[in-house]
């Protein structure tokens, strides 16, 4: 159990390093890159876009270094559930919006963080 919950915060890592490109990518570009999937970037601002990537940077780095460093390894599944929240926001936004044929990454990645998160809460905690 703890070597998939180790695979999946890598995942979900990766996943939240490459979606905090919106920080330093134009949204009129992010929005060409993706087809359907990546216009939901122009009923945002650049700000808001920006905030959007630091949280994902922040969140990539909280699943991995508290608990490889081994300082404040809470941290591992608080960022989980903030990825929960990050990804139901994204769903909503999505269904919001009638793509409902672009969902299913959303819920991958919404279900991915849940399973993070009850795994370092629940059966395998980092302790010590």
């Amino acid at each position: 159990m703890d070597l998939a919950l180790w695979i999946v915060a890598g995942l979900m890592a990766v996943i939240c390093l490459t979606g905090s490109a919106k920080m330093v990518v134009p949204r009129e570009k992010l929005a060409g890159m993706g087809g359907t999937a990546t216009q939901w970037v122009e009923d945002f601002h650049p700000g808001a876009l920006k905030a959007i990537g630091a949280v994902e940077l922040l969140a990539a780095a909280g699943l991995i270094l508290p608990a490889a460093l081994g300082v404040a390894p809470v941290l591992v599944p608080l960022t989980a559930t903030g990825l929960v929240l990050l990804f139901a926001g994204a769903l909503t936004m999505r269904l919001r919006r009638g793509e409902r044929a672009t969902t299913a990454g959303d819920v991958v990645y919404l279900a991915l963080a849940l399973f993070l998160a009850w795994g370092r809460f629940g059966p395998e905690p980092f302790t010590g």
